[in-house]
């Protein structure tokens, strides 16, 4: 980019101003002088968003990599620049100096692209700033790539950015700017969760969901339960899932070790250990003799309604008794790349009124996987998981009892969530009317 615009970039980022890059003194430490032309706008544009702390030793490495082959005012740490500060300062001063004539800045504007270099959690939360851009005025929302640093990296590999990143490689970091100034743009839906709870309930909730003020629940619902005349509302977006039960378990357990002992989790191999051992300690495997096998089936908590495609009417959906995790999933990739939706056949897409997934269809395909042994099968795509669903919008309303909590997770994000005896709990979640624009990592 060209020095005037990444000077100014910067500088308003800093005095989180927009205003900042249009100081006269600013503009003058551009290229062009008055007898050269002003600068043009580079084909593609390029910002950088990395996550230095992922990919291990690595991380460093590779935030100086990018610095010498782009610009060091285009590679923005998420330790000290946050994606929202970016959106609303970073391009808020281009826009700036648009509004004002400088053609090279609005050309730039409207071709900047954006690579997250991080894991699935990252790219979201680039996503979800970048959504804020989808109102009049501020329009185009910038494409996404992404150099995968993370564990799962199911994003990345939906849109052929593969599962890991090749450091060996010395041209790796070259190739991947490469393939995301020129790839074509695809695009991705992204969806709402909104979670009411009854007044009195203390959770930790994950940063991917936030208090709101506002309950978004469809009131055409007739629920089972009670519900509470004083309640506390959540929200988030996902792009990859929304899970339930024991998957959701080991993974808190996972992310409790590693805030408490992040040595231990030092790299995605040790990671994948870890939650091995998780999975077989915390019953998936073996029901604990002293509890209630009847109690483990996430029938006893929880009721399902959902919405079809193109259908206004909510229907209830039987939940098999067997089933002790519940996933909504968006991608075709779950679990460090596996399918457990599976590639289905026309035939038996017919029979159940299903159609071919796609990370921008509009729908949720729902499954529940049972004990260990049948999870295990169906992560190794030996068996598909139990198909329950494809929806376009969901109703969890959990239900006390005999549970005193379920376990949540929301795209690798996991909590505790506390169950009420009396009155019950809501998740709803509804697809984002604008869709996130991804770039595809493989070129043709």
């Amino acid at each position: 980019m060209p020095k005037h615009l990444r000077i100014a970039m910067r500088n308003s980022i800093r005095f989180q101003d927009p205003n900042s890059g249009l100081e006269k003194d600013q503009l003058s430490s551009g290229e062009s002088t008055a007898d050269a032309a002003p600068p043009e706008a580079p084909e593609s544009p390029m910002v950088v968003f990395i996550n230095s702390r992922s990919g291990g030793r690595h991380g460093p490495e590779l935030k100086l990599r990018l610095q010498q082959l782009i610009a060091e005012e285009q590679v923005f740490d998420l330790k000290d620049v946050r994606p929202r500060e970016f959106v609303e300062y970073g391009l808020g001063c281009l826009e700036k100096l648009a509004s004002v004539g400088d053609k090279c800045a609005d050309e730039t504007r409207k071709r900047m692209r954006v690579m997250v270099a991080g894991g699935d959690g990252t790219v979201g939360w680039v996503l979800g700033c970048l959504g804020e851009l989808n109102t009049p005025g501020r329009e185009p929302v910038p494409p996404v790539g992404i150099i995968p640093l993370g564990t799962g990296n199911d994003l990345s590999r939906s849109f052929g950015w593969g599962g890991s990143f090749p450091f060996a490689s010395k041209s790796a970091v070259k190739s991947a700017l490469h393939k995301a100034s020129s790839g074509q743009a695809g695009q991705l839906d992204s969806w709402d969760m909104s979670m009411s709870m009854p007044f009195g309930e203390e959770i930790e909730p994950p940063y991917s969901i936030k208090p709101s003020e506002d309950c978004c629940l469809d009131e055409g619902l007739e629920i089972e339960g009670l519900r509470s005349e004083r309640e506390i509302h959540f929200k988030g977006v996902f792009y990859n899932y929304f899970s339930i039960g024991m998957d959701a378990q080991v993974a808190y357990s996972f992310h409790h070790l590693r805030n408490d002992k992040p040595y231990l989790a030092h790299g995605p191999v040790a990671n994948k250990l870890i939650y091995s051992g998780y999975t077989c300690t915390q019953g998936w495997f073996f029901t604990p003799c002293s509890s209630q096998p009847s109690l483990r089936g996430l029938n006893n908590i929880l009721r399902i309604h959902i919405k079809r495609i193109n259908d206004s009417e909510w229907e209830l959906i039987r939940l098999p008794p067997s089933v002790r995790a519940i996933v909504a999933l968006n991608l075709p990739s779950y679990a460090s790349g596996r399918n457990p939706w599976g590639n289905l056949k026309p035939e038996y897409l017919e029979k159940r009124g299903f159609v071919e997934t796609h990370p921008d269809d509009g729908l949720l395909e729902i499954f529940g996987l049972k004990q260990g042994w049948h999870a295990s099968f169906v992560m190794v795509e030996l068996i598909s998981a139990k198909h329950i669903a494809q929806a376009a919008a969901v109703r969890f309303e959990f239900r006390g009892g005999e549970w005193e909590n379920a376990y949540m997770q929301m795209d690798g994000e996991p909590w505790k969530q506390p169950l009420n005896s009396n009155f019950s709990t809501f998740v709803e979640i509804k697809r984002v009317p604008f869709q996130s624009i991804m770039i595809h990592g493989e070129l043709d």
